[in-house]
């Protein structure tokens, strides 16, 4: 327990510097020009993208719009701390659970969605409710942020669509709020954008970087991300149409120096089995980190600016 909670720590306290140098070199889709470092191991199935440091990101080939299940939380949370920007301590606004919310939720989780046990009358905050987005991927959870966000879920699929425009994600459409809906598709490059711009607010990082939250009425409820012990926060995603999902970032030692290793892969395993599709995502995930680590040129790698 000790070593996850150091991990933890160590995850969301330290500072991204790349992140917003990066994304500022917009472009109508991912920079394929040549980066400093060839993955040797891209997913044999589904794809991939990854960006090492400041070094430019690279994506596996012939990618194309796939579903990506729950990933497409990472805007709905990325949306929302534009709106209401969380800093240090600060818990953000209260929303209190109606009544109807707390129907939906018990509806959907009969029908084995994946949602958070809410109560009418119950009090969360804006961490508490990003939280429960992102740790256990409350599908309920994000339609209550789209409302509070946009006013109605139409305006705020639309925002979504909207920014990711802005991003440079030119291969994504969202249907959603949650990534239920298997309309809601992208690829792993434009993935990664979102994921490296919602990395931008601490807060993102600190809560993707937990391994359990405890919440009033749901409890403590872990993350499914089957890397979380290991180093590798992120927000997964998952079902039979996605397969295996993960964006994740990770601290490696290139030639001395730590760097930031960020990535995202999709479509990885078969079937519905939740861990099992999830554990080949990580298991994808590790070798593509270990393999770019292990080629990456000492005489290539830059100082982050």
């Amino acid at each position: 327990m000790l070593l996850g909670a150091v991990l933890t720590l160590l995850l969301a306290h330290t500072a991204f510097p790349a992140a917003g140098h990066l994304l500022n070199h917009r472009a109508g889709s991912l920079d394929r020009r040549p980066t400093s470092f060839s993955p040797g191991l891209w997913p044999r199935d589904g794809q991939a993208a990854l960006v090492l440091g400041d070094d430019r990101p690279a994506a596996s080939p012939h990618e194309r719009p796939a579903p990506i299940a729950s990933l497409a939380k990472v805007m709905t949370a990325y949306l929302t701390l534009k709106r209401y920007t969380l800093s240090g301590t600060q818990d953000g606004f209260t929303s209190t659970i109606t009544a109807d919310q707390a129907q939906d939720a018990a509806r959907d989780g009969a029908e084995n969605q994946s949602v958070v046990a809410v109560r009418a009358g119950e009090q969360l905050t804006e961490r508490q409710l990003l939280e429960a987005l992102l740790i256990p991927s409350g599908n309920n959870i994000a339609w209550m942020l789209a409302a509070r966000v946009s006013g109605s879920d139409t305006r705020f699929v639309a925002e979504m669509n909207a920014e990711a425009r802005a991003l440079g994600m030119d291969h994504t459409i969202y249907t959603d709020p949650s990534g239920f809906d298997p309309g809601t598709v992208s690829t792993a490059a434009d993935q990664l954008r979102v994921f490296r711009g919602a990395m931008r607010f601490a807060v993102f990082r600190q809560i993707v970087s937990m391994a359990t939250v405890t919440l009033p009425v749901a409890g403590t409820l872990t993350n499914f991300n089957p890397l979380i012990a290991d180093g590798y926060a992120g927000k997964t995603g998952s079902d039979s149409a996605a397969g295996g999902c993960l964006a994740f970032f990770t601290h490696v030692v290139v030639d001395g120096g730590r760097l930031t290793a960020v990535g995202v892969v999709l479509g990885q395993g078969e079937g519905s089995d939740t861990s099992a599709i999830l554990a080949a995502a990580g298991d994808a995930a590790e070798q593509l980190v270990d393999s770019v680590v292990s080629s990456h040129p000492p005489h290539t790698r830059r100082k982050h600016e």
